[in-house]
């Protein structure tokens, strides 16, 4: 099984015991893997045989298995005693399947870092490392210089560059920006992209504001959705735990659901448990609400400093409702945690530029104490579905301290 299961490089381990099984064995295969996501289920036993006797012995077997992994110090998920018939069994695994999935990309990932963190943002800080100590991490450090005057050097005829122009425009309504506007996007998008595919990114952390719109003429902001929504995660503001947050959520997802980075930006006035999810048109674009309009504009607030003109780039819309996932993963002093909780994504209109939603939790006051006292920054990452499960069970195998609210 070792020579199987390494030869067919396989990304976790499902220990099943049947009956009172060889927990050695068991515990063999799994010193081998010692490091992945593993998880252990047992078998409901059927009625008894005639004559007293037990058809099997799992519910003693699991044990068994168990404290021989316990006792290696290998750590695992108990999934639960099933038939195999049951939903619960199925639902265990897939949950299990999204841990996998989590872990695999977590382990060994490679953060884009596109330019340095704004000066005054000690709350994007980062333990480089600790990264690598821990999880095999690397930050991957990129001059944004090198990126844009890449971007300067392609062609407006560029055959690529054409089709992401045209992409956007199905995408999204582009009619209160420049052609001109519209051309720099799709370069600093395929600059982006080749970065990406060279470099083996998992994820990246953009540097957004203000040397961008000053030099480059745009804001990155659709940019940045358009390669979320493509499998790239990208948090703003060189915010490298964010983009590890991002990256956990996308593939608790099974790679299906975009997440939306975010900040915790103002409480309801009316409604003391909803919380404005927003940032400045970063979401990507398949998230936008039922019959709304998403809109490429001028960003809200850079514009003040660079000017309407040198600012346009901000995909701007209401987010879709439904049930959400919000996390955040921080460090202070080598230890790791995230915060998990749930969330719904309201049909409430306002009037609110850049991209958001209004989001009720079961209770803010509770959650923003508990951001507050835990050392949570302003920023978090939103997934449309409740992925907590695997989420949790990620963290709790890569001894990711969980706080879950």
């Amino acid at each position: 099984m070792i020579d199987l299961f390494k030869r067919e490089k396989v990304d976790g381990l499902l220990l099943g015991t049947m009956t009172f099984g060889d927990e050695l064995a068991g515990a063999r295969v799994a010193e081998e893997f010692k490091g992945f996501p593993i998880a252990v289920f047992g078998t409901k036993e059927p009625e008894l045989l005639p004559g007293g006797f037990r058809r099997s012995d799992s519910f003693c077997g699991t044990l068994s298995l168990a404290s021989g992994l316990y006792r290696r110090e290998i750590p695992f998920t108990f999934l639960g005693l099933f038939f195999p018939e049951e939903d619960a069994f199925r639902r265990r695994v897939e949950s299990f399947a999204r841990t996998v999935a989590i872990m695999n990309r977590f382990i060994g990932a490679r953060i884009g870092l596109i330019g340095p963190r704004p000066e005054r943002f000690e709350t994007v800080t980062f333990n480089e490392a600790e990264m690598v100590r821990r999880f095999k991490q690397r930050v991957i450090h990129e001059p944004l210089l090198s990126v844009v005057e890449e971007a300067r050097a392609l062609s407006d005829n560029d055959p690529e560059v054409r089709r992401i122009v045209e992409e956007m425009k199905l995408m999204i309504d582009v009619s209160q920006v420049s052609a001109e506007a519209l051309l720099k996007m799709a370069k600093l998008e395929l600059i982006l992209r080749r970065l990406a595919e060279k470099k083996r990114l998992s994820a990246m952390g953009i540097r957004c504001w203000t040397e961008i719109q000053r030099y480059y003429g745009i804001s990155p902001c659709f940019v940045m959705g358009r390669l979320t929504q493509s499998g790239i995660p990208c948090s703003c503001e060189v915010d490298i735990y964010g983009a590890l947050t991002m990256l956990m959520q996308y593939e608790a997802s099974l790679e299906t659901v975009p997440p939306h980075f975010i900040d915790w930006t103002i409480q309801h006035p009316k409604d003391p448990n909803v919380f404005l999810a927003w940032h400045c048109g970063n979401a990507p674009p398949s998230l936008v609400c039922p019959g709304c309009t998403a809109a490429l504009r001028y960003h809200s607030i850079i514009y003040r400093d660079v000017g309407v003109e040198r600012s346009y780039g901000t995909a701007e819309f209401r987010l879709k409702p439904g049930p959400a996932t919000i996390c955040r993963l921080v460090e202070y002093r080598g230890e790791f945690k995230m915060l998990i909780t749930r969330g719904e994504v309201l049909e409430e209109e306002a009037e609110f530029r850049g991209s958001w939603a209004w989001v009720r939790v079961k209770d803010l006051e509770k959650l923003y104490r508990t951001l507050v006292e835990e050392g949570f920054v302003h920023h978090a990452s939103l997934i449309h579905g409740d992925y907590v499960e695997p989420i949790a069970e990620a963290c709790r195998l890569l001894n990711i301290r969980t706080v879950i609210v």
